[in-house]
């Protein structure tokens, strides 16, 4: 099965939904009528896509049918079309430096799936021929370092570790040197994860960064935020709060597969313009894969 494949597959729940209520509502009548743009929108919404691309999209709907009649009207195409634009903004690549080190700082709030993010994102770019180092950050969760010892014997990456309960800045300056010693591209930075309601953890990410820093100045070169795509609209409040502490570069959303959530990541790009980089679908390596607008838009929308 394709990425996209797997991506359609993952919002099953979304788009069987979405679709059908769509149809339903759109050939009950050849008219665009108050009623039945009230009903589009309870769809919409019903599908996380939240208020703003809601009413975004029902506005490019409303001039189409202005402009070209009922008949040739295709409320998916529109639909989809405004959802790919709207994602479109922004930058979704990951940048490496133009020489040296690439530091990437993966962050979150508990169990959005940080540490297998990190190596999966090392393996990828493993995969496109660079060198790669992973640093255990998180130095208070109960097997937490373990974890992404396994992951890098797994993909055969180097992992810097500190013991438990270290100063996880400490394990960061020491990574930097360490990465900087085997002339590594890039180092994967998995910090613990933090209810970003709570300031002083969060002002110990801040912490993390400054320390980066001072060792290699500019960095952290990217800060990527690990969204559980099952949360829904909650995760706009954890985008909101970390992207105030740390400026975030970009999104990763996991956990795609077996949700209904799927809209919950148009929002919140529209909403904070932070880009998507990366999704996820899936356990294996592959599973996370570059974020791309069209086929995500495609696959929200596409009938069962």
């Amino acid at each position: 099965m394709g990425f996209f494949d797997k991506l359609k597959a993952a919002f099953t729940q979304t788009t069987s939904a979405l679709a059908h209520e769509v149809r339903r509502i759109v050939t009950r009548s050849p008219k665009l009528t108050a009623g039945s743009l009230e009903e589009l929108e309870g769809a919409l919404l019903r599908a996380d896509l939240g208020l703003p691309m809601t009413q975004q999209i029902l506005g490019a709907v409303k001039l189409a049918f202005e402009t070209q009649g009922r008949a040739g009207l295709d409320f998916i195409e529109v639909a989809s079309g405004e959802v790919a634009q709207s994602l479109s903004k922004g930058d979704p690549i990951l940048h490496r430096q133009p020489e040296g080190l690439t530091v990437v700082s993966i962050v979150g709030v508990n169990g959005t799936g940080k540490t297998t993010t990190s190596a999966k994102l090392a393996h990828l770019v493993r995969q496109q021929g660079d060198t790669a180092v992973l640093a255990a950050c998180d130095t208070f969760r109960a097997a937490a370092i373990e974890q992404l010892q396994i992951w890098g014997k797994r993909l055969d990456i180097p992992v810097i570790t500190g013991g438990y309960n270290a100063d996880p800045a400490s394990v960061a300056h020491d990574a930097i040197t360490a990465a900087l010693a085997r002339n590594a591209r890039w180092l994967f930075i998995d910090t613990a994860g933090r209810l970003h309601t709570k300031n002083n953890l969060m002002s110990e990410l801040q912490k993390i960064h400054r320390v980066m820093d001072r060792k290699l100045p500019g960095t952290p070169h990217e800060v990527l935020l690990v969204l559980d795509g099952s949360t829904g609209m909650n995760a706009i409040n954890q985008a909101r709060e970390f992207h105030k502490a740390v400026q975030l570069t970009g999104l990763v959303v996991t956990k795609l597969d077996g949700t209904s959530k799927g809209g919950a990541v148009v929002a919140i790009q529209r909403e904070l313009g932070i880009p998507v980089k990366f999704i996820g679908v899936g356990e294996q390596p592959e599973d996370l894969q570059p974020f791309n607008a069209r086929e995500f838009a495609d696959a929200l929308f596409a009938a069962r």
